[in-house]
């Protein structure tokens, strides 16, 4: 399962030094059933296969607090068994058929995919429909969950070093509302929640009006139709879900977080700004101004905190739009002996020498072309493009969005990247967490 924030965090980005393929538009259908499932079909030949991909609208920030972690524990649990699939069989239809499956959590979504043979599509939407209409919600799934839930705690966040930045980031940032969670919760609500209470959870979300399934590869379209009608017709609709309301008061002041655990090696400097969600013209922007902070060995971060100064190990500036807010992020793993203030002051003087003198006419047209490059290299896989068209078609509802991003990204100027890094890196709106080295002798 996907758990791509901490690296996120932790991994320098870096830039390829290529001209970037011409993007070439999307062709695709959209349409949907009588119960608000949309459905949106592309064709791709260029091999025998294909792939379902569900996005439902439900993730972290659709829950409540005490009670956290629900969407990341359904990801799991859809995969135990439905009324017609027995326990722990769907992933081994999957794999015996030749194909593989995943999922994934995130604050504002959760989705699954099947990527198989295209004689095997049929398997597939079925084990989607069956899981939409028939999931299965007894005490032998929950608890199985519930103790897989806690190893994947363990492991993944709580016994490793800076595991748990994601958590002190986003509580700090997004305090009092509800992305300051993770995706994966914590395991005391996860272990005091009723049956009850997932099953409700499952009935207000789990909804074909609340859902986006995308069918791509080599498929007839008119078969593929008829087998989504046959399949996901009679499932019947429900309530629409309510879209959260998250509200961020202006921040006035700088907090900071001081974190001390036993198993942190080198000291970390981590600094975020609320920024905006993903639909703002200024999101951007702000991903140009990461790009040219931070993205290669030529970026100012590197050559002044990593190269020149000596301060760090690596130093990166990173955005995460969202779908109702955003953030922009700084991470630096200190080297032995490093003081945090030189640091933070390195940093600092970077955002300002931004906000005073802009950038250069040499770093705009790499950044520039880098975001070219690395767009259009997210629509060369077919993953790549279902997972667009179904996101651009349920959070932005405008599909077609998918086919100008890119003039979106070409229409940013020097000035825009000078201003938003004056109207959102302002001192008092900053946030800093510290992890500390402790003292093994004290």
């Amino acid at each position: 399962m996907k758990r791509y924030f901490v690296f996120a965090l932790l991994l320098l980005l870096t830039t390829v030094g290529l001209h970037a393929q011409s993007f070439t538009p999307i062709q695709y259908e959209e349409y949907s059933l009588d119960n608000g499932l949309t459905v949106i079909l592309h064709v791709d030949r260029s091999a025998p296969t294909a792939m379902t991909y569900v996005l439902y609208r439900v993730g972290s920030k659709d829950e409540v607090t005490d009670r956290t972690g629900f969407a990341h524990f359904f990801e799991h649990l859809m995969f135990e068994g439905t009324k017609h699939i027995e326990r722990g069989q769907i992933d081994k239809l999957i794999t015996a058929a030749g194909g593989v499956l995943n999922a994934s959590t995130s604050f504002d979504q959760t989705d699954y995919f099947f990527k198989i043979p295209i004689n095997q599509l049929e398997l597939a939407l079925w084990i989607e429909s069956e899981r939409m209409m028939h999931l299965v919600i007894d005490e032998t799934g929950v608890e199985t969950q519930r103790q897989v839930v806690k190893e994947e705690l363990k492991q993944r966040y709580e016994g490793r070093p800076y595991g748990t930045i994601g958590d002190n980031l986003f509580k700090l940032t997004f305090q009092d509302t509800p992305y300051e969670w993770m995706p994966i919760g914590l395991a005391q609500d996860i272990n005091s929640a009723s049956i009850d209470e997932f099953r409700d959870f499952h009935r207000k979300y789990y909804l074909p009006n609340n859902a986006c399934l995308v069918v791509g590869g080599d498929i007839d379209v008119r078969e593929t139709k008829e087998l989504i009608e046959q399949y996901f017709g009679d499932i019947p609709s429900g309530p629409q879900p309510p879209q959260r309301i998250v509200n961020i008061p202006e921040q006035t002041e700088a907090r900071e977080l001081i974190v001390e655990e036993e198993i942190t090696p080198l000291p970390a400097y981590i600094e975020s700004y609320v920024t905006v969600d993903y639909r703002h013209p200024d999101a951007y922007a702000l991903e140009l101004l990461a790009d040219v902070l931070s993205t290669g060995r030529s970026s100012r971060l590197y050559q002044r905190i990593v190269d020149r100064e000596q301060l760090a190990l690596q130093a990166s500036s990173f955005g995460i739009p969202l779908d109702k807010a955003g953030m922009f992020a700084f991470i630096a793993i200190a080297n032995a002996g490093v003081e945090f203030e030189p640091i933070e002051t390195a940093i600092r003087e970077e955002i300002e020498a931004v906000q005073r003198d802009g950038i250069t006419e040499e770093e705009f047209l790499k950044v520039r072309n880098a975001s070219e490059t690395q767009f259009t290299r997210s629509f060369l896989s077919l993953d790549g493009k279902l997972r667009n068209l179904a996101q651009y078609s349920m959070f932005r509802a405008d599909t077609d969005l998918v086919n100008k991003q890119l003039e979106r990204y070409m229409a940013v100027t020097r000035e825009d990247i000078q201003r938003v890094a004056n109207t959102y890196l302002r001192p008092e709106r900053r946030n800093v967490v510290k992890y500390v080295v402790m003292d093994k002798n004290s």
